[in-house]
């Protein structure tokens, strides 16, 4: 796969190359403005790019069909064992260097080794110490500012938003990927809109044809970071890093203190990334990173068919969402936007057992891996996709009473009524989570505050709203069936607007999840003071609850059938070649 993308982006890359100079540009500059006017752009860049590839072909036609033999070759001879187990490339530590003081030290283990590769100009150069590597960073000026610009299409709070959104913009024939330099984004593809004018081109004509918030992010860089370390007292410089060892374990420490090291299996690269800074890379096999996922997840102490389920789930995530990196060469992140991963410093025999016991062991719905989303507690019931994040619903992924007995007729006392929720709320017994200290939740928060989060949420999000001073009113305006917040209007003295699904979370600091309502407090005054959020669980409430299966495994349910409680309609499948990722 890596091989074909290589051959497509040297056909992409013709197209710029082929593109005349500025009087295609000024030509492309003067199309109408109305509301064709973007998809005539696109369609202009696709022909432009078709007549690349014509007269590319030939120059290409024997390497493409190489590949397709190779890849045809492995993926006939490839043994399952590798299907199961396959390597992972997960960013432990996501931006080395957005501060100017930041370290990392490296460590072998008792008795091993670092080996240390990398290039010097043209020449691969390999390195050995017993001896822990400190990484440093250190501001390197430029001999002249640097510009880096985006343009930002979107920005949002979730990776599963973030991509309905992108595959919209695909949709209409734009080349885009998903990006996170703090929150998830979504940039116009910056190979292809590589140049300053193509990308005020591409800004103009989005802002001309539509009614989305697109802007150019532009930075001016006098100093970027650059990692040094040292050997044997000679220091070194390298963009890319790989670092080894003889047992494949390295210890990661972020601080001087020995004992806050996380020990990591595999190898390691430390890598630039699409923000100005690095990136450290573990390439760990699936079931080992597993290893690091379960304690974390849902800990040792669970018993064992929540801890099956878990195992199964971790597996199917990591393998569906191997996309979500690609901006950064990478798969997947180590903490909650991801699966939080801690390496093997938390391993332990109960959560291995799972993880040996459900070996190759994935989710699928007509098989097809399932978006196997999970959180810590639903609050009584599970929800839509669609409830939290845009995009298709699944049909597996759908509004279950978090509990052992149905009491509670869903499509009889929707959610959706405010009164039936609120009574629902308020209702603390029967629920598989009812002992759980996040089950239920009660926070008052002063209208100072949430002015304060509010603002600085739209201020992330580029929007014309964040200018406002006061908030004169909050409510909930739409729910859905689970009782999730679909949209909240917030009236404020510059405008009224809405926070739509999981925005709310990002807006306040208050609710641990959407299933909440808000009530005024005045606190014995005549003016307004602030708001009490009412609420329940913690986390998107999608899939599995990890406090509800541990409930129902006490009670005796296997694995099968807490995932068939939380996701009716699917099975559990070995993975093999025949099933779809």
């Amino acid at each position: 796969m890596r091989q074909k993308n290589r051959a497509t982006k040297q056909l992409e890359n013709q197209l710029q190359r082929r593109i005349n100079g500025h009087k295609t540009l000024v030509r492309l500059w003067r199309l109408p403005l109305g509301e064709d006017s973007l998809s005539l752009f696109y369609e202009t860049l696709r022909e432009r790019y078709q007549v690349a590839m014509k007269f590319s072909f030939w120059r290409f036609s024997h390497t493409v069909l190489t590949i397709f033999c190779l890849l045809g070759l492995t993926a006939a001879s490839g043994p399952e064992s590798n299907i199961q187990d396959r390597e992972l490339k997960i960013g432990i530590v996501q931006r080395f260097g957005d501060k100017p003081t930041a370290k990392l030290q490296l460590e072998p283990t008792k008795g091993d080794r670092l080996e240390l590769k990398f290039k010097v100009g043209n020449k691969q150069q390999i390195l050995f110490t017993k001896n822990p590597v400190k990484l440093e960073t250190v501001m390197q000026a430029l001999p002249q500012s640097a510009v880096e610009e985006v343009v930002v299409l979107g920005t949002y709070r979730t990776f599963e938003t973030a991509e309905d959104s992108a595959n919209k913009w695909r949709s209409q024939g734009m080349k885009v990927e998903i990006a996170q330099p703090e929150r998830w984004q979504v940039w116009a593809k910056r190979d292809v809109y590589s140049t300053p004018l193509l990308r005020r081109l591409l800004l103009h004509n989005i802002q001309a044809s539509t009614k989305e918030k697109v802007y150019l992010d532009t930075k001016i860089r006098k100093q970027v970071p650059r990692v040094s370390w040292v050997v044997d007292g000679k220091r070194y410089s390298p963009n890319d890093l790989e670092i080894s060892t003889d047992k494949n374990l390295i210890r990661v420490n972020k601080t001087e203190k020995q004992e806050f090291g996380r020990l990591y299996a595999g190898r390691l690269n430390l890598q630039p990334n699409a923000y100005g800074t690095y990136t450290l890379v573990n390439q760990v096999p699936l079931e080992t990173y597993l290893r690091g996922v379960l304690p974390y997840e849902i800990g040792t102490d669970a018993p064992t068919a929540s801890l099956e389920a878990q195992a199964i789930l971790a597996r199917t995530y990591a393998l569906r969402n191997l996309r979500r990196f690609a901006a950064d060469n990478y798969q997947l992140c180590a903490d909650t936007h991801c699966q939080v991963y801690d390496g093997l410093n938390g391993a332990a025999a109960k959560t291995d057992r799972a993880i040996a016991s459900t070996s190759g062991k994935v989710l699928t719905y007509k098989n097809e891996l399932v978006d196997a989303l999970y959180s810590s507690t639903t609050g009584g019931v599970t929800a839509f996709f669609s409830d939290v994040w845009n995009g298709d619903d699944r049909p597996y992924l759908r509004p279950v009473l978090d509990a052992a007995t149905n009491f509670w007729n869903l499509s009889k006392q929707s959610l959706a009524d405010e009164k039936n929720f609120q009574k629902f709320i308020n209702r603390q017994q029967g629920f598989n989570e009812s002992k759980w200290d996040m089950f239920r939740w009660h926070k008052e928060t002063s209208l100072k505050d949430i002015t304060k989060d509010l603002q600085k949420f739209l201020q992330v999000k580029n929007s014309p709203d964040a200018k406002f001073k006061t908030i004169q009113a909050m409510a909930v305006v739409k729910r859905s069936q689970s009782g999730r917040i679909l949209e909240l209007a917030v009236k404020t003295d510059r405008s009224t607007f809405v926070l739509h699904k999981d925005e709310v979370r990002s807006a306040f600091a208050a609710p641990k999840s959407t299933l909440f309502y808000i009530q005024p407090l005045n606190k014995g005054k005549p003016e307004l003071w602030g708001y009490a959020f009412i609420g329940g669980g913690l986390g998107h409430g999608v899939g599995l609850s990890q406090t509800g299966a541990q409930n129902l495994a006490k009670l005796g349910w296997s694995s099968p059938k807490i995932l068939q409680f939380y996701y009716p309609g699917t099975q559990i499948q070995i993975l093999s070649k025949e099933t779809q990722l």
